[in-house]
């Protein structure tokens, strides 16, 4: 990986997201050519902004919903590659605003996979998606990338719906364009930056800094906790397999933490306040609806395993340790990006790539 990336030209979509922006610097550290292309941070404050990610890389304002508009900022890009991040990514909002949450998952994802084959110039497309794309059974067996594709709520199934259109253009179109199309499936990331709405760690994070009590909603989902390096790190593997050539890797991919890493909420909970300290409350009880959520969900990544020769290399417990040391570092002053950066070394470092 350390000479793959160097002078690659890379279209990223979703860059001024949570997990984008990672991305994106991880990219930078490579030494990428990144255009980006998003609509403005969701969320105040973000990483994009902390980590100044705009200084480093083309920043273009768009939405995915606009064909013209992806289509415009891909030619003048001319990526070779490119990671499709950009969605609406969170359950809860989806049941307030279905049409949207379709809109940017199902018709946005046609709109990238669109531009790609239409610009010229493209080898590999890495789609982003989500765990939850599966037709969850409430069973104990993790997923696999054959299981059938699915969803309750609007999210899941427009993420279910996405991983259809990948499916259809990589048959229809891509095969033929030798453009190599895959989709990663990744578990719960989780990581520092993240300040989104009706996400565990960040809402613990929100409390523990403001000195008040979290509400937890479901105490004994279990989900696939994973530190988003894990994941990209997945996701920059599958691409240069794909920039060599080797189409066996223009599938679908699971990226998920260990067994012992899927665990319920209340753990994460408990773990966080303790590597916080003594001055994070303890959980107060949900006293608002609880939309339907599915409790329990783990992946099975034996493929991406034996095939791609990933595996997960920072564990659940260190994982949230990471999260709080990024939290605490930049509150008391630390430069977010320098923060950042060294946490993409070290994980690197020990994951070998």
């Amino acid at each position: 990986m350390h000479n793959a990336w160097r002078g690659r030209r890379v279209f990223l979509t979703g860059h001024t997201g949570f997990k984008g922006a990672w991305l994106a610097l991880w990219l930078h550290q490579l030494g990428a050519e990144v255009t980006g292309f998003a609509l403005p941070p969701p969320t105040e404050p973000s990483l994009f902004d902390r980590a100044r990610i705009g200084e480093l890389l083309d920043h273009v304002i768009g939405d995915i919903r606009d064909l013209d508009a992806v289509t415009h900022a891909m030619r003048a890009a001319r990526p070779e590659v490119v990671f499709h991040l950009a969605a609406q990514p969170l359950v809860r909002l989806s049941y307030d605003q279905p049409v949207e949450t379709y809109a940017t998952n199902v018709m946005g994802t046609v709109h990238v996979l669109e531009a790609a084959r239409q610009v010229g110039g493209v080898e590999a497309v890495v789609c982003i998606t989500t765990d939850k794309c599966y037709e969850n059974r409430e069973w104990v067996w993790p997923y696999r990338e054959t299981d059938p594709m699915g969803g309750y709520d609007p999210y899941s199934s427009s993420k279910g719906a996405a991983e259809l259109v990948i499916a259809a253009y990589r048959r229809s179109y891509c095969e033929a364009a030798g453009i190599g199309l895959a989709s990663v499936r990744a578990g719960n990331v989780i990581g520092g930056g993240d300040w989104a709405v009706d996400r565990l760690v960040p809402d613990l994070v929100r409390a523990f800094e403001a000195g008040q009590a979290p509400t937890i909603r479901s105490p004994d989902a279990v989900r696939p906790w994973q530190h988003v390096l894990e994941a990209l790190g997945g996701y920059l593997l599958i691409a240069e397999r794909l920039l060599k050539g080797e189409r066996a890797f223009a599938d679908a991919w699971n990226f998920g933490p260990a067994d012992e890493d899927a665990r319920p909420v209340g753990w994460i909970v408990e773990r966080m306040r303790a590597a916080w300290g003594d001055d994070a409350a303890p959980p107060a009880p949900w006293t608002g609806a609880v939309p339907h959520e599915a409790g329990l969900l783990k992946l099975d990544t034996s493929r991406a395993r034996s095939l791609l020769g990933w595996r997960p290399a920072l564990p659940l417990g260190e994982a949230l340790g990471w999260i709080v040391d990024w939290h605490r570092r930049t509150a008391a002053g630390d430069d977010a990006r320098t923060v950042t950066v060294e946490q993409i070394a070290a994980y690197r470092a020990r994951a070998g790539l």
